[in-house]
């Protein structure tokens, strides 16, 4: 068996959100020289060496606070048990996607940030 490439709580993925995928594709395009993994109309990935750096996620508005930082787990209830004991609060349930799982919490001071696992 191989060894992961992600780092067990390490910043792993960033999202950004995208109230026009096709232009937010284009801009990122051509200011960075970004390619993109498409899903679907609602989300592309953002390619990097070896898999993927991030993606843009369609939404209806841009959220105060940014771009979504996804950290990795290789124990997500476990993970998902430590941030609650740590007062995060959560605001997406585990779900699946294709690829995974993860959620989504807040921390203390109001931060969004998501956790995911491939396990």
């Amino acid at each position: 068996m191989s060894e992961s490439k992600h780092c067990h709580h390490g910043i792993d993925y960033i999202e950004f959100a995208a109230t026009d995928m096709e232009a937010s594709k284009a801009f990122y395009s051509a200011a960075f020289d970004w390619e993109f993994n498409d899903y679907g109309p609602e989300y592309a990935g953002i390619r990097k060496e070896g898999g993927e750096a991030g993606g843009l996620r369609l939404d209806t508005a841009v959220p105060t606070g940014g771009p979504l930082v996804i950290l990795y787990s290789g124990d997500l209830e476990g993970t998902l048990e430590a941030v609650q004991d740590a007062g995060g609060r959560i605001t997406k349930e585990p779900f699946s996607f294709p690829g995974g799982r993860r959620f989504q919490f807040l921390d203390p001071a109001g931060n969004e940030l998501a956790v995911w696992s491939d396990k």
